[in-house]
């Protein structure tokens, strides 16, 4: 990986970041958290089929969309709910996710 790679990937994760950012102002707490991962998994489902440069992957995929969505917050409060909650918000973050990458999938050309 050279420099402009790696630049690449940094200021995508900048970017995802900050958006990440707006959007937990916006929705706060797991419905945010939920949003994010969610929304990224459609997007990046239907990126990685429909975009094929090198670049654009590094910027979007690496960057962009991996700071964007959110495991860690999703695991902590999770674990900060009650149980049923919690299982909620785990059934919903995985249902919701896969079905949002399936369609991204299926949007971006990929069946």
């Amino acid at each position: 990986m050279d420099r402009s790679e790696l630049a690449l990937v940094a200021f995508g994760g900048f970017a995802g970041a900050l958006l990440r950012y707006g959007v937990s102002v916006a929705i706060p707490g797991a419905g945010g958290t939920l949003a994010v991962n969610v929304l990224g998994s459609f997007v990046l489902g239907t990126f990685i089929t429909s975009v094929s440069s090198r670049r654009a992957q590094l910027f979007f995929g690496t960057g962009l969309l991996s700071s964007f969505t959110t495991y860690s917050t999703f695991a902590v409060q999770t674990a900060s709910l009650s149980p049923m909650g919690g299982a909620l918000n785990v059934g919903a973050n995985y249902a919701l996710g896969f079905a949002a990458a399936a369609l991204g999938l299926a949007f971006g050309g990929r069946r």
